[in-house]
């Protein structure tokens, strides 16, 4: 083999590498530009180029292979589930301020002491949610909600709430008190609600157990003397949005 045909063998080699090597970069661009389009509109995958970096590429094998779609969870219990202003200017209230939590950890009423809803539930809520209503007179509007893992659970927690009520319609001459239970249903859900009276026997306000679904609240409205009824069914629609 002379020098020259030598040379000629060598550049034809290296011309044959190079194209190989363009036949499979071109196909590794391929799979890479077919595997993004079959998740875009799936969760990002790490690593994946940035959405519209490639025109989408059909591939029967590439669809086959996606993720299944993740159920996403409801709605958490937030504010706007609560009594809100508007209710309260319509029965003639006058909220001035609102203290709004999350974490269940407000006092449930003026008969329940120190009990939150954290405590009554043994903190197995999804999610809590509470709020303090101030008015420009004496008096407070308190919420304290809970939402439940499912529909039995909701109604064990409706039924401590009541029993923690109806303890305190029971009291000794003098004392403040809640008076005779009433139940209403409104928005597909229902509420026991009950009458408070000073020591003097005086009407002074109320308290409420609410439950929707598997929702559950209790709302105690102390001083004003404006309807609690009107109050539990507007805080019952609340709780059902």
């Amino acid at each position: 083999m002379t020098e020259n045909q030598a040379v000629q063998q060598k550049s034809v080699r290296r011309n044959r590498v190079a194209a190989a090597a363009c036949v499979a970069a071109a196909l590794i661009a391929v799979s890479v530009v077919g595997t993004r389009s079959a998740t875009a509109d799936g969760p990002a995958q790490p690593g994946a180029a940035a959405p519209g970096a490639a025109a989408p590429i059909t591939s029967g094998a590439i669809a086959d292979a996606r993720p299944a779609v993740v159920a996403i969870p409801a709605p958490g219990l937030g504010s706007a589930a609560l009594v809100q202003s508007e209710d309260q200017l319509q029965q003639g209230l006058n909220p001035v301020g609102a203290t709004v939590a999350l974490t269940g950890r407000q006092g449930l009423s003026a008969c329940s002491g120190e009990q939150t809803m954290r405590d009554l539930t043994k903190g197995r809520a999804t999610a809590y949610a509470s709020v303090t209503w101030t008015f420009a007179t004496d008096g407070l509007l308190i919420e304290s909600a809970a939402s439940a893992p499912t529909g039995p659970v909701a109604a064990t927690w409706e039924q401590q709430l009541v029993a923690l009520v109806q303890d305190c319609q029971h009291e000794p001459a003098g004392h403040w008190y809640y008076g005779a239970a009433h139940t209403l249903t409104a928005a597909g859900g229902t509420a026991h609600w009950y009458p408070s009276y000073n020591g003097d026997g005086a009407a002074s306000g109320g308290v409420a157990v609410l439950r929707s679904g598997t929702r559950v609240a209790l709302v105690e409205l102390t001083g004003p003397a404006a309807s609690v009824e009107a109050i539990t069914t507007a805080a019952l629609k609340r709780l059902a949005s």
